[in-house]
């Protein structure tokens, strides 16, 4: 279930707390700007460089991608391994820009959400306006911090790949900051 942003002010220091259920809707997508921080709940999958090769194989030979693009996001990361009694070891976001040249190919297909860290290609940044889709940094350095935010997570795609398999993973009060809103406008 989707509903708007919610925004709440803290009283201490009057910051701005919006918080979203994934998937977002057009108007959502729209309305947030790059700056601005967000807290979202919902489900996001997990993707790296390995799997966005085989997604990219599949586009080409006319499969259905093993993910529905348009309904959650994907979160750059590879999961380590959990401890005992958790759900994942630390998973923190990665580079952003080793994806940049399979970036756009899954934005034309419906991709409208993606989280990881540091800045985007020009050619990604243009084609996220396009497509009117947005680019989230996570925290670099607080895989223990986003592992505390993961409340399931189970693989979907991909398995050989091991961490970097296509996980499923449902997230409560995710931080992340809008790096490239849908109009293009950056943080970097």
């Amino acid at each position: 279930m989707n509903y708007n942003p919610i925004k709440e002010t803290k009283q201490d220091d009057k910051e701005e707390v919006i918080r979203l259920n994934l998937p977002l809707t057009d108007r959502q997508r729209s309305s947030l700007q790059a700056g601005q921080m967000v807290y979202l709940t919902g489900t996001l999958y997990t993707a790296r460089d390995q799997a966005h090769l085989r997604m990219l194989q599949e586009i080409r030979e006319g499969k259905e991608l093993p993910i529905p693009l348009s309904e959650a996001g994907i979160y750059y990361c590879g999961p380590t391994p959990a401890r005992p009694g958790n759900l994942v070891g630390s998973i923190g976001p990665t580079t952003s820009s080793r994806m940049d040249k399979m970036t756009v190919p899954l934005l034309e297909k419906g991709l409208k959400l993606m989280i990881g860290k540091g800045k985007r290609s020009p050619e990604v940044v243009k084609a996220i306006a396009e497509q009117k889709a947005l680019y989230l940094s996570a925290i670099g350095g607080a895989g223990a911090l986003y592992a505390g935010c993961i409340t399931a997570m189970e693989p979907v795609a991909y398995e050989d790949l091991m961490a970097e398999a296509v996980y499923r993973i449902e997230v409560k009060d995710f931080p992340a900051v809008v790096s490239v809103d849908s109009s293009g406008n950056t943080i970097f």
